[in-house]
């Protein structure tokens, strides 16, 4: 496999051993990637047991699953989506994904039936990466790189997210997405 830049729109999938608990065999959509500032991420496979409306006061009634986004900024709420035709000052990231929008767009668009929980994934902090430091990772094999595509968001169930997108690279990481989460030796 060659080796591909880092740039907004990639995935980076954590190697299989990784010890970071926060990062453990997961698939990172890069959304914001700026080298000389840093780099913004969701963690895509990582849900946790709550809902939207459960967190955010004056949110309409919306049964949408929240996914730990990473580490940093945990007081904070993201979103990923498939509508940015509908919501303004969304950022389209790669086709049929887009952060971010108007917030209150947004309310108003669900309390109407315009956007329902499948066109749209929240997170609760974010991954972020200071200037050079994701580069340096990748230097020490900590994280490989793939494609993105809307479907491993809004089609892929998380549980099995990481291995399907190490798969699809192929050889060798294909075999990679085989291996245990945990390796216990006789």
């Amino acid at each position: 496999m060659t080796k591909q830049k880092i740039k907004t729109g990639k995935v980076l999938l954590s190697e299989p051993f990784m010890l970071d608990n926060n990062f453990k065999r997961s698939a990172v959509l890069v959304c914001d990637y700026v080298k000389a500032e840093g780099t913004v991420g969701f963690i895509l496979n990582k849900p946790l047991d709550m809902r939207v409306d459960d967190l955010v006061a004056d949110f309409p009634e919306f049964d949408a699953e929240v996914f730990f986004g990473g580490p940093v900024q945990t007081d904070t709420i993201h979103y990923l989506h498939n509508v940015g035709e509908l919501l303004d000052e969304s950022t389209k990231i790669v086709d049929g994904v887009y952060w971010g929008g108007d917030f209150d767009k947004l309310k108003f668009l669900i309390s109407q039936g315009l956007i329902e929980p499948k066109n749209i994934r929240f997170f609760v902090g974010y991954s972020g990466w200071s200037e050079g430091q994701l580069e340096e990772e990748m230097k020490l094999g900590s994280w490989v790189m793939a494609d993105m595509f809307a479907n491993y968001l809004f089609k892929s169930p998380p549980d099995f997210l990481w291995q399907e997108i190490m798969e699809k690279i192929g050889d060798p990481y294909s075999v990679i997405a085989q291996m245990p989460d945990t390796v216990t030796w006789n």
